[in-house]
């Protein structure tokens, strides 16, 4: 998915039926009654080879007060500010209306990009309705019939560049994971990390359940409130990103939605808010998990710590609101406890503690998630994995299942960021996880690479001897040959 699109507009002009058709399934109640859609609904949408994010909206309506119509309309605008795209729809038989008028000029304001689309449009009755859009100002509109399926090729051909654009930028801001390495190249010395600059910094996403201070943190890092903050959970409700410069070194924070359980996650905003926050955590290289100090290690802040692991990213975690905490010594070794038991996918993380309010343990932090990078970058030498291979082999033998000896031959560094390893050996499918956990544990501890997600995969390698019956195969080339000279 490339880019989100959401469609807006009146209530009654099609918007429901233009997302069915886009997802290809009756997901979105339709009927000719106005106002049947009251939240957000999102889809997977194809078009031709377009492949993205569809929202379904509710009617826009004048109201801005508390009552339903006026939380639906906030809805929607936020609906607006969270995707790349805006289809504004309207109704081509009824014409354009003052609430058309009104609501073009706020998505001129609010939208990066707006289409503007003539739906029920077949037919000549519907004329006169597309040629009034045009006084919306907001370009040539695409005249659509959602019922009947007319007009979608014009809105390919209105998305396309726009895909394209979006594709462009996300692959900009995708970090480097699962970077191949040269076997060829086994110098001594490792590569170093490479390091973050302006044009490439360091993506950094902070992610944690609601009210944990995630906005507050990132406030106190770039030393001005440009984030909204308060003691009310859930106010950030998407993912915002900051380019700065911390302590000399360039990063890009992602603010994120605080992610509750999903049994808990029942308004169709938060349900995006939260898949917002997932897509940070994809495009960053280092991710923070930010924990309250009263209530630390919740299931949801494990889920989300394993989530930021199976990803592949280097994981930090914090610990917030330490100033308030009383007995500090035993309230840590508690926490580091814990750590280790609960998370024993992450051992030897970096767990740090800070206060977001006073800033006290900021450069802990900072010092934290480089260390993170760079373990998360490490490489180590072929030469060095098969002496240290030798020496686990002979500390701690691999079983023999079924009476069949699984033989450890060869071991190589195959990709960084996460580091991933390969080793070549008879029977992998028969490797039992008891042991790939052994030689994990053992390359973290041994080589210096604490807290990073280690891919170890077992690859099979024959037991003939590749040499077996070469001198026969060449003596009898050589015979061969020499019998062609003799009849020449």
């Amino acid at each position: 998915m490339t880019f989100t699109l959401a469609i807006v507009g009146r209530p009654n002009v099609g918007k429901s039926t233009l997302f069915n058709r886009l997802v290809g399934k009756r997901l979105a109640l339709v009927d000719d009654q106005p106002g049947v859609t009251r939240d957000l609904r999102e889809g997977a949408a194809r078009l031709a080879d377009l492949r993205f994010t569809v929202i379904d909206t509710a009617g826009l309506e004048d109201a801005n007060d508390d009552s339903l119509q006026g939380r639906m309309r906030r809805l929607t605008e936020r609906a607006v500010d969270m995707a790349d795209v805006c289809l504004f729809m309207v109704d081509a038989r009824t014409g354009i209306t003052p609430t058309d008028e009104m609501f073009a000029e706020i998505l001129r304001k609010r939208a990066g990009h707006v289409l503007l689309a003539a739906n029920k449009a077949e037919g000549a009755a519907a004329d006169a309705g597309v040629i009034d859009a045009w006084g919306l100002g907001l370009g040539e509109p695409i005249r659509l019939s959602a019922e009947h399926g007319e007009g979608l090729n014009d809105l390919y051909t209105q998305l396309m560049p726009l895909a394209d654009a979006f594709a462009e930028r996300a692959s900009e801001d995708a970090p480097d994971t699962d970077v191949d390495l040269d076997e060829d190249d086994d110098t001594d010395e490792a590569a170093p990390a490479r390091k973050p600059t302006k044009s490439r910094p360091l993506q950094v996403a902070v992610v944690g359940r609601p009210n944990a201070g995630k906005s507050t943190l990132i406030n106190r890092i770039i030393g001005e409130e440009r984030l909204l903050t308060g003691p009310e959970a859930g106010i950030t409700r998407d993912s915002i990103s900051l380019q700065i410069d911390w302590q000399g070194t360039p990063m890009r924070l992602f603010d994120t939605a605080g992610m509750r359980r999903k049994a808990k996650v029942q308004e169709k905003l938060e349900k995006l808010s939260v898949s917002d926050g997932l897509r940070a955590v994809k495009f960053a290289e280092v991710v923070v998990v930010l924990l309250d100090a009263a209530i630390p290690f919740e299931q949801q802040d494990l889920r989300i710590a394993d989530l930021a692991e199976r990803e592949g990213r280097a994981v930090v975690i914090a610990v917030n609101k330490w100033d308030i905490e009383e007995d500090k010594q035993d309230k840590l070794r508690e926490l580091k406890e814990a750590f280790e038991r609960l998370l024993p996918q992450l051992r030897g993380a970096p767990l740090v503690t800070v206060s977001a309010k006073t800033g006290r343990g900021l450069d802990r932090l900072h010092g934290a998630i480089l260390r993170a990078y760079d373990v998360w970058n490490r490489r180590v030498t072929t030469a060095q994995l098969n002496r240290w291979l030798t020496g686990m082999l002979e500390q701690h033998p691999p079983p023999a299942p079924q009476g069949k000896r699984i033989k450890l031959r060869y071991m190589t560094q195959a990709k960084t960021r996460p580091p991933g390893f390969v080793v070549m050996c008879s029977h992998p499918d028969k490797m039992p996880d008891s042991y790939s956990r052994y030689l994990v544990n053992g390359l973290r501890e041994d080589f210096d690479m604490p807290g990073t997600p280690i891919r170890l995969h077992m690859r099979g390698q024959s037991d003939k001897n590749p040499y077996k019956g070469r001198r026969e195969r060449n003596a009898g080339a050589l015979t061969k040959h020499l019998g062609k000279n003799r009849k020449g």
